[in-house]
């Protein structure tokens, strides 16, 4: 079959791979991937990487590179293992894409994401999404409703991540919510604060191809230009009394950015890390205690938060198939997928892969 394998930093090639092969175990479903999405993580590996690609055998999956890549991404079920009742063969999922022990610390909990030996369909498993076939756990495998397209459903993943910091920023209805970063996380966690009931919401970002994108995708947001002044004076005339957002999300992964957020929002507002970032950061702790503010951390998502976006995304009040700005087949996966994502003009934001 036909596969997208990761091998090295610039190295990732279209190649013929053995199918899953075998008896499938109890657990497993076997799928078809529909369509995927390139990740930012997907880029990291491109660029640096490998970086959470396995080099050497992964501690709970056992796999190694080349990764076949994919961890955003809708699929057809062609078949399960004998002890799966939660999909048959013909159903449509998106794919949950965590794997870990279901009975370590956190797998007791429920806190499937926190695992010390969490691995990735992917990323760090035998199979991904940007692959003709692939074998997934049948908690991996998420039924999605007749109501979502194929598109949306592989827009879950990210969505979640999205989600989970609007979780962690306790949004709610009449907040004053400020993105810092409108790429595919920050567009998304837009979406998501609307949805949440976001009164005032305010992008800050530095590209002029992204900041037009985020107009016409978000009209009711305030898109601005950070480099064009003092963000928490632009964020302050946008909010009662000047006090700063409620509510600062940080989905760059930069240390300019998270401090931007801690001088934008308001004394006893939260500040939420999204955005992944790769080396350490500089703070003004001092500022931190004298606003009084709480910073959160987020790591992936909880994975029982799928139902609730297929539901969100199924009501229309989350419309996630806008962040895509591309699709296009395997063939063209490096020069009209990674490349492009990674021009610094910024033209597209995610892109969809059909393999």
């Amino acid at each position: 079959m036909r596969a997208v394998r990761f091998h090295g930093a610039k190295d990732i090639r279209v190649e013929d791979v053995g199918e899953p092969a075998g008896n499938i175990a109890a657990d497993d479903v076997l799928i078809a991937p529909i369509v995927t999405g390139i990740c930012g993580t997907d880029l990291h590996e491109y660029v640096t990487g490998p970086i959470v690609t396995p080099v050497q055998p992964h501690v709970y999956t056992g796999a190694a590179n080349p990764q076949i890549l994919g961890h955003e991404f809708s699929a057809r079920v062609l078949a399960v293992g004998d002890a799966v009742s939660s999909v048959s063969a013909g159903d449509r999922v998106s794919v949950q894409p965590l794997v870990s022990p279901r009975h370590d610390y956190y797998g007791k909990r429920g806190l499937y994401h926190l695992s010390p030996q969490l691995g990735c369909v992917g990323l760090s498993w035998a199979w991904g999404g940007m692959g003709e076939k692939a074998i997934v756990k049948d908690y991996n495998a998420q039924l999605v409703p007749d109501g979502i397209t194929d598109e949306q459903a592989a827009m879950i993943e990210p969505a979640a991540v999205a989600l989970y910091g609007v979780d962690r920023g306790g949004v709610e209805a009449g907040s004053t919510v400020l993105v810092s970063g409108a790429g595919p996380i920050g567009a998304l966690t837009v979406l998501a604060v609307r949805a949440a009931g976001a009164a005032t919401v305010i992008v800050s970002e530095p590209n002029p191809n992204r900041r037009r994108i985020m107009s016409n995708m978000a009209p009711y947001a305030h898109v601005v230009d950070p480099g064009s002044g003092d963000l928490a004076q632009v964020v302050g005339d946008f909010t009662e009394e000047g006090v700063g957002v409620d509510v600062a999300l940080e989905c760059v992964g930069l240390e300019a950015s998270l401090n931007a957020c801690a001088q934008s929002v308001r004394r006893q507002g939260k500040v939420v890390q999204v955005g992944l970032h790769m080396k350490p950061a500089n703070v003004d702790a001092m500022l931190w205690a004298l606003k009084d503010i709480t910073v959160e951390a987020t790591w992936c998502y909880p994975t029982q938060i799928w139902p609730r976006i297929a539901r969100m995304i199924e009501a229309g009040i989350f419309p996630v198939e806008k962040v895509i700005t591309a699709r296009i087949g395997a063939e063209d996966v490096v020069e009209k997928g990674f490349e492009a994502l990674l021009d610094p003009a910024g033209e597209q934001l995610k892109i969809l892969v059909t393999t």
